[in-house]
């Protein structure tokens, strides 16, 4: 396993992130696919086996039980300071009016909630889910300044979002004196290329680590689409966003694409989609997910893929530009 810093930090992450969202409780929350802590716990084996050593959770995967699963899983595997944890704060924890933001209110409960959840004293990576428009962005930054000097959070980062935006609250935190976002999660893969135009770009001028999340497009671009389907997989079947982001006759293309690559070559289309990703120099370290036998190894294959000029743009030419999408 390669590790390379987080952006300018000193802090060294493994070149893949398991993303944890797939691990919890399908019983709470929204997704029927999720795995039980039981099967959730040989994934989480798996990849600190192969030397990953980089998590990415939130408080929503769940309603909160991606982050206890986790918690007790890496707790269980290595001692706290050999893991990096990241999660997440934003989305809405309950019906009540003030469980949900980047308010000074929640995020200061959130953090408390996402430590105990966890069980541990601090997160490594705290993120703000989304660009919380009903808050200033000065109340957002210092409470995210104050979780640090407490003690609670060691670095910041963001998630899809403008660049406008994220380069504003930079900015604020610059005026003010307060810590900087060390990262950014943005959506990210060769079905969605809009975040080439200025997210990536001043990520990469002003040494922001990149983390994508959906590298493999929710899945959509590690088989050969069937007709205009998304394939019969549980997730497949009850994920409205995959066919909402990926419905264009050209996200069919750049699908096949992929796979025609993937096929002359030998390798299973995932390792293809994942390579891509992983070739542009800018990317720090794509958030995977794993909840059946083989997609780690895929994914960890993938970093040893070699993919030629003529591949890539075999898969860049079938790319239509759209709409940005992922910020909401």
């Amino acid at each position: 396993m390669e590790y390379v810093r987080l952006g300018q930090t000193g802090l060294k992450v493994s070149r893949l992130c398991l993303g944890c969202m797939t691990y919890g409780d399908p019983d709470r929350g929204h997704h029927s696919w999720v795995l039980r802590e039981a099967d959730s716990k040989p994934f989480f084996r798996e990849a600190w086996e192969a030397g990953i050593n980089f998590f990415d959770t939130a408080d929503m995967y769940s309603i909160g039980a991606s982050e206890e699963v986790t918690g007790r899983a890496l707790k269980e595997l290595a001692p706290r300071d050999q893991v990096v944890i990241a999660t997440k704060v934003f989305n809405p924890m309950s019906d009540a009016p003030n469980d949900r933001g980047l308010s000074r209110k929640h995020i200061m409960a959130g953090i408390d909630d996402s430590l105990r959840r966890l069980d541990t004293d601090y997160v490594d990576l705290y993120q703000i889910h989304r660009f919380d428009y009903d808050t200033p962005i000065e109340e957002t930054m210092e409470a995210l300044h104050d979780c640090v000097k407490a003690g609670k959070v060691r670095y910041i980062g963001a998630s899809s979002m403008w660049a406008r935006q994220f380069i504003e609250m930079q900015h604020v935190a610059d005026l003010n004196g307060w810590t900087r976002f060390v990262s950014m999660q943005n959506f990210y893969n060769a079905a969605y290329r809009e975040e080439e135009r200025e997210v990536i770009p001043y990520c990469e001028d002003n040494g922001i680590g990149l983390i994508p999340w959906s590298p493999m497009a929710r899945g959509f671009l590690t088989r050969r689409p069937e007709g205009k389907s998304f394939g019969s997989t549980e997730r497949a079947k009850s994920d409205p966003v995959a066919a909402r982001v990926f419905g264009r006759d050209a996200d069919f293309d750049v699908a096949n694409a992929v796979c025609d690559v993937a096929d002359a070559m030998g390798v299973p289309p995932a390792q293809v989609a994942l390579a891509w990703v992983l070739k542009n120099p800018a990317i720090t370290a794509p958030i995977i997910g794993a909840s059946k036998d083989g997609h780690l190894k895929d994914a960890l294959a993938a970093m040893s893929v070699e993919l030629s000029a003529e591949d890539c743009k075999k898969i860049e030419d079938a790319y239509q530009p759209q709409w940005p999408k992922g910020h909401r």
